[in-house]
């Protein structure tokens, strides 16, 4: 049923919460603005980082540029690399590669940031394509990653292709686009989410993952 398969990154490839609430956090202390408690930033894991800044803090537009720097600061070289995969994602994308899959890296993340992950992880070479967000901001929320990427592989057929992620920015970037959502529940959401926003598949846990799309 399906042939394209796209993989978001940040709760779907690598379990990256430490390292993004410690840039966070790290931004946020820069900006004057005291973390308490770090669980209370895991709401950044997902979305675009100026979204995130503007939608929970409700930081002006120069603000949300200055945070934005100031997590540069401190993910490109710590919090990149407080990271680590998921158990079984390597050996599943390893199984997918070897199948007529075409497999894409679709992250809001920016596309540099998403290679060195992968490359760091040793998974580069298990997909097709990696696109993520840029710098100059031409590609930004899932939608936009996920435009580019259908691009990017030709333009196929929308039946043909599936989202993979975590969050309800999947979904709403797979339906903005007109292709359909797996939503996995070891991520960084919840089945409420999922419920809410009408994911066409709701997938427990790494090894329903593998079953559901090796026998598709």
């Amino acid at each position: 049923m399906y042939k394209y398969l796209f993989f978001d990154l940040d709760g779907t490839v690598t379990e990256s919460a430490e390292g993004i609430i410690n840039s966070v956090a790290y931004a946020l202390e820069k900006l004057g603005i005291p973390v308490e408690n770090k669980e209370t930033l895991r709401c950044f894991i997902g979305p675009p980082l100026s979204e995130s800044f503007r939608e929970f803090y409700k930081l002006s537009e120069e603000d949300i540029q200055r945070g934005v720097l100031y997590y540069r600061e401190y993910y490109p070289d710590k919090g990149i690399f407080e990271n680590k995969l998921y158990g079984g994602i390597a050996e599943l994308l390893e199984k997918l590669s070897k199948t007529e899959y075409k497999i894409i890296l679709a992250t809001s993340k920016p596309e540099p940031f998403a290679v060195r992950i992968l490359d760091h992880f040793g998974i580069s070479q298990y997909f097709d394509l990696i696109i993520g967000s840029t710098f100059d901001k031409k590609r930004m929320g899932k939608t936009d990653v996920l435009e580019y990427a259908l691009k990017m592989c030709g333009d196929p057929d929308r039946s043909e292709c599936l989202m993979i992620g975590d969050r309800k920015h999947d979904i709403i970037g797979a339906r903005d686009v007109g292709i359909d959502c797996a939503y996995v529940l070891y991520g960084y959401g919840s089945r409420e989410e999922a419920e809410e926003y009408s994911a066409e598949y709701i997938i427990d846990d790494m090894a329903n993952l593998e079953e559901f799309l090796l026998n598709k």
